[in-house]
């Protein structure tokens, strides 16, 4: 994947069923550094990704405001503020083993 992909088209061979999801919102350089690691990992793993804007949503501001950027897998809450790469693969490839 060369970026974020939408939500309907994130099934992949590699990563069949696993998505990704990075929330931030424009001007963050802790989420620039976010999205530069989920591209690699998704990238190396065949999984898709995609990126919410947490500004564009009450609910996500409300909730994610002080930890952004948050990286969720299947919708759930995986890291905050930063990605740790081998962490994120780790997660991704146990979730890979069991589909």
């Amino acid at each position: 994947m060369n970026g974020p992909v939408d939500e309907a088209a994130s099934r992949t061979a590699g990563g069949a069923d696993i998505t990704i999801t990075l929330l931030g919102k424009p001007g963050c350089h802790l989420c620039d550094d976010a999205r530069t690691v989920i591209e690699r990992v998704a990238a190396d793993l065949g999984v898709a990704w995609t990126e919410r804007d947490i500004t564009r949503s009450e609910d996500d501001t409300r909730e994610y405001w002080e930890q952004i950027p948050v990286t969720l897998i299947n919708g759930v809450q995986h890291d905050f503020w930063r990605v740790d790469e081998a962490r994120l693969r780790a997660a991704l490839a146990e979730l890979q083993k069991s589909h």
